[in-house]
């Protein structure tokens, strides 16, 4: 920058580019002619131009800007505000702010618009269906980070999504105007419910309600559960100041099989101003779904009638008897495979266990064949002789697994099994020991292990059918033995049906929201597929109007979302576009709308924000002295900002032009007169 000494510097670029061209054209010329004065101002001028060029001068400028303070306005655009009746009011507000004029001159007035989302707007609608608070202020304190910011806050105070507003760390003073009335209203609600979203038929199932009381009043209300309209749990409760809380539990017998809707309802209050929540609608799924399971023999014996029956003393396991032939069998349909007494027979099953890494259970005897186990990797081996001996139990009190109490084991009747030493070659823990004739062996006779996810059980011998009936002998019971045989079998099933179409969908929606369905499908090697086209057909069942929507692909599932569904009870039906597999229910969607469970504005929580902030409250019948205030608060004053711009005096593609020019307008004339 060379503004300070520019004209030196101007008159020292002169006289150097005229003292060069003199001295080419003109000094020891003995007869200069008028083109041997034109060829110096041509050269001089070059040389003066080359000089500014590389000077490159430039003037600085101071410029002065008045900056005003930043205004923002953020207005709850939720449909609480129309509940609440106090949509007009809020316009009314708006206006006051857009033509107040000392305001308008103070402040650059920015107007925001938030519920659901938060968008800069001069327009809205008050059809929001949840309210977050604490994003538009952190929003507008990114938004204005260097700026001198004030926030105008239009709400009830009322949040239903989001962090709480309360604890948002934000610089700028907020100002909230609060909208709605403040007074409290005596008020019982149902405040949630819990319950299991699945339940087994036939079975009970818990209810856990919470209740709430607002006000100073004893009083005495009944509480209810409805299915289909009919009352199936009624209780009356008491309410005080002190006492206004309650949490009640109840147990309903799950007694149809699918998707069971409730209703649970409390009695209103005289006068009561909001009897929205006092009802809330909640579903189970009960599920008629036994657990399979699969015994596989080459022979009958008394064992397999035995475990039959203590397996399926839970009602919800179903046991299925195979005498093995060299076909297939659909393992996949099982939750737990028992193998008994194998031999070369079981050679397919094992195999595709192994492969899918199905969990089973495998009990040996006096006619399994041990030279086709220890070919099998099974995590076993045995060193036996072709004689056979009696093992008695030994309990183990270190098992982890899983709990098992010692029902008396050592008093067991003997089991059957060929002799010779066990090897367990896998990692696992030892339920039972064998004892024989009294000697404390460390042999294994019940273990179990879980190899790559792959759950086993093995029982070296024969002859459960005793253990069964000495049980009953000395409990008078089979209790004892029967869960003995569960917990094995709790621990060795599958956890989860193997279904090829798996949907996750809720039995609740409520009307304005989104509703997000997924769903999962694999092949028939139980693999994810992603070729697949699914297909959703929903139908309202008062209007019985029908759609259908198709899912689209998202990473490992297939996902759908519906949006702007009536209220009112739907049938579906997913299906597999080309495959004979579809799954079909119910679900609702309710009228509740979350904006409307709020009976007064909030504004204790606005006032800790305006505190917090270095604000101030203001009610909205007074809503005119934040302006009044705004405009004589010294914190948003206008700001004087200087701001310095250069100016560059030349400009070095014109320049470069005129120089080429310059040298060849002094080619021409030295060629014409003969000087090249």
């Amino acid at each position: 920058c060379l503004e300070k000494y520019f004209y030196i510097w101007f008159i020292i670029a002169f006289v150097l580019s005229s003292s060069l061209g003199y001295y080419q054209y003109y000094y020891k010329v003995k007869k200069p002619t008028k083109v041997n004065f034109l060829l110096v101002i041509i050269r001089s001028l070059v040389f003066f131009l080359l000089i500014v060029l590389f000077l490159n001068p430039s003037i600085t400028k101071k410029i002065f800007i008045n900056q005003k303070a930043k205004l923002s306005i953020l207005v709850d655009n939720s449909s609480s505000v129309t509940f609440l009746k106090r949509d007009s009011l809020v316009y009314v507000m708006l206006q006051n702010f857009k033509t107040h004029e000392n305001l308008n001159k103070r402040f650059d007035i920015n107007y925001y618009s938030f519920g659901n989302l938060f968008q800069q707007s001069d327009s809205f609608s008050f059809d929001e269906n949840q309210t977050d608070i604490s994003m538009p202020l952190e929003r507008i304190s990114k938004i204005q980070k260097n700026a001198s910011n004030a926030i105008v806050l239009l709400s009830d105070g009322n949040q239903t999504i989001g962090n709480d507003y309360q604890y948002t760390s934000i610089k700028d003073p907020v100002f909230p105007v609060v909208i709605g009335d403040t007074t409290k209203y005596q008020d019982v609600k149902i405040a949630q419910i819990n319950v299991n979203r699945y339940s087994f038929i036939n079975n009970q199932f818990p209810v856990e309600s919470i209740l709430q009381y607002e006000g100073t009043q004893t009083i005495k209300l009944r509480y209810s559960l409805e299915n289909n309209g009919k009352i199936i749990f009624s209780e009356r409760i008491n309410f005080s100041e002190k006492n206004n809380s309650h949490i009640l539990k109840t147990f309903i017998k799950a007694s149809k099989e699918g998707t069971n809707f409730f209703t649970s309802k409390i009695e209103y209050l005289e006068n009561e101003k909001n009897v929205v929540n006092n009802s809330k609608n909640f579903s189970v799924e009960v599920i008629d779904k036994q657990s399979e399971i699969l015994i596989v023999s080459s022979f009958y014996h008394p064992d397999l009638g035995a475990l039959k029956k203590a397996i399926e003393s839970d009602k919800q396991r179903k046991v299925t008897i195979r005498i093995v032939d060299n076909k297939n069998i659909q393992l996949n349909n099982y939750q737990l495979v028992v193998l008994y007494q194998p031999n070369n027979k079981f050679n397919i099953i094992i195999d595709q266990l192994n492969s899918n890494k199905s969990s089973f259970m495998l009990i040996t005897g006096s006619k399994t064949d041990w030279s086709f186990l220890n070919n099998k990797s099974l995590g076993i081996n045995k060193k036996n002789i072709n004689q056979l001996e009696n093992y008695s139990a030994r309990f183990h009190n270190g098992f982890l697994n899983f709990s098992q109490k010692n029902i008396d084991f050592e008093n067991f009747p003997p089991l059957i099994d060929y002799y010779g030493e066990t090897t367990v070659s896998i990692p696992h823990q030892t339920l039972l020991y064998q004892n024989i004739n009294g000697y404390n062996s460390q042999n294994p006779l019940l273990i179990t292990a879980n190899q790559n996810n792959q759950k086993k059980v093995f029982l070296f011998g024969e002859g459960l059918w005793k253990w069964r009936s000495s049980s009953f002998l000395k409990n008078d019971s089979f209790q004892y033995f029967d869960e003995f045989i569960g917990n094995l079998v709790q621990y060795a099933s599958n956890k989860k049906i193997r279904n090829r179409l798996d949907l996750d969908i809720n039995s609740f929606y409520n009307a304005n929201s989104s509703i997000q369905i997924g769903a999962f499908y694999v092949d028939e090697n139980y693999q994810f597929d992603d070729r697949a086209t699914i297909l959703f057909t929903i139908k309202n069942k008062n209007s019985k109007k029908k759609q259908t929507f198709p899912f689209s692909l998202s990473g490992s599932s297939y996902q759908l979302e519906l949006t702007s569904l009536e209220a009112g009870e739907y049938e579906y039906t997913i299906e597999v576009d080309g495959r004979n597999i579809s799954k079909k229910g119910i679900f609702k969607v309710n009228e509740f709308l979350v904006e409307e469970q709020f009976t007064n504005a909030n504004s204790y929580k606005l006032e800790l924000l305006a505190q917090k902030t270095a604000g101030k409250l203001y009610f909205e019948d007074k809503y005119r002295l934040v302006i009044d205030d705004l405009t004589n608060d010294t914190r948003f004053s206008t700001i004087q900002k200087s701001k310095k711009t250069i100016d560059k005096l030349v400009n070095w593609q014109w320049l470069m032009l005129l120089i080429i020019g310059l040298l060849s307008l002094e080619w021409f004339i030295r060629k014409y007169i003969g000087k090249i």
